[in-house]
């Protein structure tokens, strides 16, 4: 079994948690690497053993079995500009908040080698979208792609800006709020949600375009075809907007051309048995919770 190991959470405990999982990967002769970073990390406060090294460039390839991300679901989405096209199965323990993406508890960490020993567990293609512009835009060159949403959004101003939208290049509508959001299956737990959109099972073969508090009260979240091509194009008061892949953030004049699509590769995502989808929402959004159920 070879393992990749990652975290960006610096809480006090991490540490003892990353341990204890070692402790069971020993257990079943694992091969084990680690970000750099993050090892540089758990190293300053605990004495472990020399393991291999890899970085966002280099390190990893197909042959991992698994990689492991400690944290909540932001580090999940920065894994992916690790893992990229690679097909790594990816599972994460949850050192940070709600965690969507990040579903195991960090008191459960063996449980992580356990299970997957065991088979106990499917791997998931969650999809991505991917970004292309008529300008361009070096941040994004190299990782063009997101997990959870693409998003433009105001900048510099309180003033709403004007999201000139387009399906398959027939026109849409021109939401005039202080953003939209393209949103995967995987996304509409995130940013999505809490701008009203729906939540969608993660294999769903949809998008969803959300607006960020539109002015137009009947602007309303559209689930669309995930095979759709859709233009953004931003007007407004101040000369600059904000374009986000994730949690990667970058300017843009208005007027750029922006084109979202599904990614050509998907990320694989380990659901153990004992961690299902439909468990997780039912725990994080308290569904059934209500006394009178």
């Amino acid at each position: 079994m070879k393992v990749a190991i990652y975290g960006q959470t610096y809480n006090d405990d991490t540490v003892d948690y990353v341990c204890e999982l070692l402790s069971e990967l020993k257990l079943h002769n694992a091969n084990i690497s680690f970000e750099k970073d993050f090892y540089n990390f758990v190293t300053a406060s605990k004495e472990i053993e020399d393991f291999s090294i890899f970085t966002e460039n280099s390190g990893l390839d197909a042959s991992f079995d698994m990689f492991v991300s400690f944290g909540g679901d932001g580090t999940i989405l920065r894994a992916i500009t690790f893992v990229k096209d690679l097909g790594i199965p990816i599972v994460g323990v949850n050192t940070g908040r709600l965690g969507f993406l990040s579903t195991f508890k960090k008191e459960d960490v063996k449980k992580v080698v356990q299970e997957f020993v065991a088979k106990d567990y499917t791997i998931v293609d969650r999809s991505l979208v991917a970004v292309t512009s008529n300008v361009n835009i070096p941040e994004f060159n190299a990782i063009n792609f997101a997990l959870n949403e693409v998003t433009v959004s105001r900048k510099d101003t309180t003033s709403m800006i004007t999201v000139e939208t387009s399906l398959n290049n027939e026109y849409l509508n021109s939401y005039w709020a202080d953003g939209l959001i393209v949103s995967t299956p995987t996304g509409s737990t995130g940013y999505s949600l809490s701008c009203g959109g729906p939540v969608i099972t993660p294999t769903a073969k949809s998008l969803v375009i959300t607006p960020i508090a539109p002015h137009n009260l009947n602007a309303r979240p559209l689930v669309i075809s995930d095979n759709t091509v859709v233009k953004l194009k931003v007007s407004g008061r101040e000369k600059n907007h904000l374009l986000s892949l994730d949690s990667r953030i970058v300017t843009l004049e208005n007027g750029t051309e922006i084109t979202v699509k599904k990614a050509d590769f998907t990320v694989k995502l380990i659901e153990y048995t004992s961690e299902s989808f439909l468990k997780t929402l039912r725990n994080k959004l308290l569904w059934g919770e209500d006394k009178r159920n």
